[in-house]
């Protein structure tokens, strides 16, 4: 749209052109204003907090969960809604937030277009490694927008969540879930930045106690964990919360890794064979 002015032009309408003339220039501002700004970021993530609680399904004992991915499918638009919310942040909006906002955010958007990649097959995939292919692994895919560019999952969790000198938080290795049964359980809640570090305190004591991920074996005196931590060893070794090896870790929780005093005492000492299971990439699918 475009307006001219010509030597004839009466002053009056010159006048009211020359005050109109901004206002219409300015119009495509405005109507941005009108929409739901980055900087109006539900950090609640309210949408997102309300599928999980309507959809996962958590296993008696609290430790473990699944999530009802048929169901789930039904909801697309109000799934696709929420990770449109998450696209539309711009770089400089997230920069203006708290790290435990930023954190928060990374940690739901990574779990969110997870879920999202599932469902771009499901119910034709048994794990969500058949989604990737000889050349290209399912988190290697960049399918989604974050923060301005194009991303795939490994570029959330290790390009950004995973940054040196960012967070620094091996707790989020209980936090990103990989849709599989091996993963630590996914909330029926959204992380939110008020109540994050209790929340990552949780999560990892819930995946601890999880005797189908983590057990002692008081008999051989051996302490058979998740491959997780042998993937993500280094992380753990950083001193995040005084967690300077895997060893200060598991004897900071032993109460919840050993089923007796005499148990817990021993993993406390660190007299054990620390060996890893092997990893369940089955679909974490409930009907």
């Amino acid at each position: 749209m475009s307006f001219a002015m010509h030597d004839d032009t009466p002053d009056r309408t010159r006048r009211a052109l020359a005050a109109y003339l901004p206002l219409a220039l300015a119009a495509p501002s405005v109507v941005a204003r009108a929409q739901p700004a980055a900087a109006d970021f539900d950090h609640r993530h309210g949408a997102w907090d309300g599928l999980l609680r309507q959809y996962v399904v958590v296993a008696a004992g609290g430790n473990a969960s699944t999530l009802r991915y048929a169901a789930l499918q039904t909801r697309r638009a109000a799934l696709k809604a929420y990770l449109d919310g998450l696209s539309d942040v711009s770089p400089a909006a997230y920069g203006a937030w708290t790290r435990a906002q930023q954190l928060a955010f990374l940690v739901n958007a990574y779990n969110a277009f997870t879920v999202e990649l599932v469902l771009t097959r499901y119910p034709d995939l048994k794990s969500i490694k058949d989604l990737g292919s000889f050349l290209q692994s399912p988190w290697q895919k960049k399918f989604f927008r974050l923060l301005g560019q194009e991303r795939s999952l490994d570029e959330v969790e290790h390009g950004l969540i995973r940054a040196p000198g960012v967070f620094d938080d091996p707790r989020i290795h209980v936090a990103v879930v990989c849709a599989s049964i091996g993963c630590p359980m996914l909330r029926n809640e959204a992380y939110v930045a008020d109540r994050l570090d209790a929340q990552l305190d949780d999560a990892l004591r819930r995946f601890l106690s999880d005797r189908s991920r983590n057990r002692f074996d008081a008999g051989t005196a051996t302490l058979a964990v998740s491959k997780i931590f042998d993937w993500y060893r280094k992380d753990f070794e950083h001193g995040h919360k005084g967690y300077d090896s895997l060893r200060t870790l598991f004897a900071r929780h032993a109460e919840v890794l050993g089923a007796t005093p005499q148990a817990q005492a021993e993993i406390r000492a660190g007299r054990y064979k620390l060996v890893y299971l092997d990893y369940d990439w089955a679909l974490n699918d409930t009907r």
